[in-house]
């Protein structure tokens, strides 16, 4: 239900969903919040899909977005463990909304679905907050750079050497991206042969003027990762994402200290503390954080400034949209990734995507509020599931 004035002037409150509120020195309130699913058809041989949940939320006639990639039963979380936390609340205080989210969600557990719901709402209404203050969200934030490096990322174990051989070369000599990922090991034990064909086929496409990066989905052991690492340095490979398996802290440092490449992983850290143990452990040279899985842009904030308490640099995980702005309002941000089945998909679901063609996005250029996106709802109403 929409607010309803309780009065004029300080103190003045408002009717939502049955319960009066206090609206902040006559500020906007959250109003409303609505969460929704979708099955995207990749365009991948297998014909797998992409689970996407959107969130909006509402103050007035302005809305906020905000999503996650996770099962479409994520959308049930919105509105049954965390709507009620958020609706009432002041616009303008996303951290307080973001606090008593995390306080609600105690029960029924933080990672997992629980923190991707919580992530989706959370950039919900900072979008939000940024739309009714008439600001991109970089700015919001403050910028730190105006620039933010990407590398292309897709590379899937699945495609055949053509596809990948076009995928490449439309980032490195289409789009002039100077960096890009492709995905080794995956399977436990991996198939260390092909993993290092894919890598040196990669280099030869690439050229050498390019960073070649690799992920082996925590698929190797450790002493099998040192030896496969060493190897991939014979092709330049600057960057060796999970190795072995990203829980096994002890091991990410036994491979960072035997390698010179750097080694990353954090993709999977739904709370600060997981981040806490991974910058403690030296287990990482640059930590991976995701926006929509993290806590949204609030707790991605405190993981990259406890990332430069460690003289560490960030990486924006997936969802290259979602990260852009929070990522130009950091020092310590390196670069985001530019991940083939999400560009894909965010540039189905909104306009005003970003351009990447020169090897970085510039946040906030348009002028747009926000993250400067609107939703194509004409066009993604096809693709609804909840």
């Amino acid at each position: 239900m929409r607010g309803t004035d309780g009065g004029g002037g300080a103190g003045r409150v408002r009717r939502v969903d049955g319960r009066l509120w206090p609206e902040p020195d006559g500020g906007p309130v959250v109003e409303r919040l609505e969460a929704s699913a979708y099955a995207v058809p990749t365009d991948s041989p297998a014909g797998d899909t992409t689970s996407v949940v959107l969130v909006r939320a509402y103050s007035g006639e302005v809305s906020g977005l905000g999503w996650t990639y996770a099962p479409g039963t994520t959308s049930a979380v919105v509105h049954e463990l965390l709507a009620g936390e958020v609706i009432g609340r002041g616009a303008l205080e996303v951290p307080a909304a973001h606090e008593a989210m995390c306080r609600a969600v105690r029960d029924a557990g933080r990672p997992g679905l629980v923190a991707c719901a919580l992530s989706a709402v959370d950039l919900a209404l900072w979008d939000l907050k940024a739309r009714l203050l008439g600001l991109p969200l970089a700015t919001l934030l403050g910028s730190a750079v105006a620039e933010v490096p990407v590398y292309g990322s897709g590379g899937f174990t699945t495609y055949p050497d053509v596809r990948l051989a076009t995928q490449l070369e439309g980032w490195v000599r289409g789009h002039g991206i100077g960096r890009v990922k492709i995905q080794i090991g995956q399977d436990r034990g991996g198939d260390p042969a092909r993993d290092l064909a894919r890598a040196r086929h990669a280099r030869e496409m690439i050229g050498s003027g390019a960073e070649l990066f690799v992920d082996a989905g925590g698929a190797y052991a450790r002493k099998q990762a040192v030896r496969v690492g060493r190897v991939l340095a014979d092709y330049g490979v600057s960057w060796f994402e999970e190795p072995v398996p990203a829980d096994d802290l002890a091991g990410l440092r036994v491979v960072r200290d035997a390698l010179d490449c750097d080694v990353a992983a954090g993709e999977y850290g739904y709370d600060l503390p997981y981040f806490a143990r991974l910058t403690q452990a030296g287990a990482v040279d640059c930590l991976q954080v995701d926006v929509t899985r993290c806590g949204g842009v609030t707790e991605w904030l405190r993981a990259a400034a406890l990332a430069r308490a460690h003289c560490l640099d960030v990486s924006g995980h997936r969802a290259p949209h979602a990260h852009a702005h929070v990522a130009a309002a950091v020092p310590n941000a390196r670069h985001l990734e530019w991940f083939h089945d999400h560009v894909r998909v965010e540039s189905l679901f909104f306009d005003g995507v970003l351009d990447p063609t020169g090897g970085t996005v510039t946040p906030g250029a348009s002028g747009e509020p926000g993250l400067g996106l609107t939703l194509k709802e004409a066009d993604v109403a096809r693709y609804r599931v909840v």
